[in-house]
């Protein structure tokens, strides 16, 4: 049973920064593509960056240059660094599994941003 646990969330002014991450269970993680997802209250769930197993990464056009994502293999934990945060970045940031139907998901972290 796969199991992902996030962590790092909370409240911080445009501007700052956090560092969000999720340890995963279950799986064999080094062979999965980790991705990060983020939902705003009234919005679909939408993907915000992904990396491979061998650390290849893409993001959103909308965090490009900002956010940073990053996995650690021998911790099992993927990591999403944001920095220069707007106030449209409030979500909660879920990690998935990407290859796996259906997504699992943890409980998500709530990140914050404020004006």
């Amino acid at each position: 049973q796969v199991q992902l646990v996030e962590s790092g969330g909370g409240l911080v002014q445009a501007g700052g920064s956090l560092r969000l991450s999720c340890v995963a269970s279950g799986i064999i993680f080094s062979i999965n593509v980790m991705g990060w997802y983020r939902q705003a209250p009234g919005n679909q769930r939408e993907l915000v960056a992904e990396i491979t197993g061998r650390g290849a990464t893409d993001y959103a056009d909308s965090v490009k240059g900002r956010f940073t994502i990053s996995r650690d293999n021998a911790k099992n934990t993927v990591y999403l660094q944001m920095n220069s945060l707007k106030p449209e970045d409030t979500a909660v940031y879920y990690c998935t599994v990407m290859g796996l139907r259906p997504n699992p998901w943890g409980q998500g972290t709530l990140v914050t941003v404020s004006s």
